[in-house]
């Protein structure tokens, strides 16, 4: 009799897009090879673990739904999912469906009783470390703004030779010249203004000063 063979979902993900899975897949399809499952392979690349929809995850999800799937295998349990509600309300959804649920990084496997109160216990404490990095970057913000620090990319100002450049051309001439939006030769139009009107104001000034002492 012929043994059918574990037909194996391999779910990869990096938050953002300059990074890779490939490091993930390799170690993922070294398992599922050691065991002679067939697989196939869904990758969400540039998506945040906290989203509960990613495509490639809905894609697994519907493939679950369809019995096209009988185990799903992730490299770690933070690609996976990093919210807690997230994370039990799939793995109750792939339980529901007969599907075994395995995190090589963990070591996790569903079948077992107490690997699914091991997987909660990791899920919590998966959720708690996002809470306290959210905390440590909220107090960081809060003390910068204490000290006056400015928040923030710096403004990038456009040099006053550029400026002089395209002066004859329309804002938005000029901004396709230089390769910069609009509203930033509009701001730097309005500064340069600001400042020649200043200084014939000091000028002005100083003539009549100058010219009350004679």
């Amino acid at each position: 009799m012929t043994t059918k063979a574990i037909r194996a979902a391999l779910y990869a993900r990096v938050s953002t897009n300059d990074q890779t899975c490939d490091n993930q897949l390799l170690e993922l399809r070294r398992y599922a090879d050691a065991r002679g499952w067939t697989l196939r392979e869904y990758v969400d690349t540039g998506i945040s673990g906290s989203k509960d929809r990613r495509p490639a995850l809905d894609q697994l999800m519907a493939d679950v739904a369809a019995r096209r799937v009988d185990a799903v295998v992730c490299w770690r349990l933070d690609r996976f999912g990093r919210n807690l509600r997230h994370l039990i309300v799939t793995i109750e959804e792939l339980t529901a469906a007969g599907v075994a649920f395995v995190s090589l990084g963990e070591s996790i496997d569903t079948g077992p009783p107490t690997a699914r109160l091991l997987l909660g216990i990791l899920g919590s404490f998966a959720e708690f470390e996002r809470e306290r990095i959210r905390e440590r970057i909220t107090a960081g913000l809060a003390r910068a703004k204490r000290q006056g620090t400015k928040l923030g990319r710096r403004r990038q100002r456009i040099a006053a030779r550029d400026l002089e450049r395209v002066a004859g051309l329309s804002v938005r001439e000029a901004a396709k010249a230089l390769g910069v939006p609009a509203s930033r030769i509009h701001r730097e139009r309005g500064r340069l203004f600001q400042n020649v009107h200043e200084q014939t104001i000091r000028i002005a000034a100083e003539t009549t000063s100058e010219s009350a002492t004679r």
